[in-house]
């Protein structure tokens, strides 16, 4: 009986494994989809960098940073509104969408800080407006401290820095051990819905099309392997003396009702930057700028533009 029961339950978990088995998608179909023009690709330190550069290169230089998970696509909406009166520069990081993982696979702040001012070189951008989400926000952040006089003016939405409730120092946030391998195989879409969902105040709003392009862009090649290096690298640091070396006016932007990193992280922020103002929207959660893009680039355009 016991050999019946041991049996019937490696059949049940195959048929699992068969029925949410998630292999990488096709990099040519992909990109045929989401890099069509204005995408182009350079080569950074030999990381092929999936990005966009539109507007009038004549003018002042707004670059965009996604967040965990996401990809340029992310900035559609407010894009086509800055880029009448700026340069707009938007890229998939390292690990995530078109770009897929580093060589090096160091996904550390200081590697994070490095690519993207490699990047940013190589496309003769000396200054600019950063505007950095979620992760990007953090990768911004920190930009912003190292080279402080790249910066114009920096706007952190809901950025990761500061550990939220519960959290230490030291401690690796993100890391879930090895059960976390199996995203490489397995990652149905409606757990990735499920993902979503928290990121938006009204759930509905995870349209099909939305959700269809962060399922296939979790799913092109390298992204799952390099989230895993991610998540296992990522550790609680005090942010506090390096955001002190900021010196760019900041926006600190962040959904009243995000669960994900919550509002009350700004006021850490805004006690570490000296020249921050912050802004919290009502009825608004982590994506801002996917579920409503004109609620927080209204806010945006305000401090941008003066």
């Amino acid at each position: 009986m016991q050999k019946i029961l041991g049996w019937g339950c490696l059949i049940f978990l195959g048929l699992l494994f068969m029925i949410f088995f998630t292999p990488d998608l096709n990099r040519h179909d992909l990109e045929a989809t989401y890099a069509q023009a204005p995408s182009q690709f350079i080569e950074v330190k030999g990381l092929r960098v999936h990005y966009r550069d539109t507007g009038d290169k004549n003018r002042s230089t707004i670059v965009l940073l996604h967040g965990f998970g996401s990809s340029l696509h992310t900035w559609d909406a407010w894009s086509g509104v800055l880029e009448k009166n700026h340069r707009v520069v938007r890229l998939d990081l390292a690990g995530f969408g078109l770009t897929g993982e580093s060589p090096d696979h160091n996904y550390s702040d200081a590697a994070d800080t490095e690519r993207l001012s490699e990047f940013l070189n190589a496309l003769g951008v000396s200054d600019c407006i950063l505007l950095g989400h979620s992760m990007g926000g953090r990768i911004a952040w920190n930009f912003a401290s190292t080279y402080p006089e790249r910066i114009r003016r920096l706007v952190l939405m809901a950025p990761d820095g500061f550990p939220v409730s519960g959290q230490k120092l030291g401690e690796k946030p993100y890391d879930f051990g090895r059960l976390a391998d199996l995203i490489q195989v397995v990652m149905p879409k409606f757990l990735v819905k499920k993902s979503l969902e928290p990121a938006f105040f009204n759930a509905e709003k995870v349209s099909d099309g939305l959700l269809n392009r962060y399922y296939d862009l979790l799913r092109a090649p390298t992204v799952r392997r390099a989230i895993l290096d991610r998540m296992r690298q990522t550790v609680n640091s005090d942010p506090v003396a390096r955001l002190h070396r900021i010196t760019a006016p900041t926006l600190l932007l962040w959904g009243e009702n995000d669960p994900m990193i919550p509002s009350s992280n700004s006021v850490d922020y805004q006690k570490a930057l000296s020249h921050s103002q912050t802004v919290i929207l009502p009825k608004a959660s982590h994506l801002l700028q996917e579920e409503n893009p004109q609620l927080g680039l209204a806010r945006v355009l305000e401090f941008i533009n003066p």
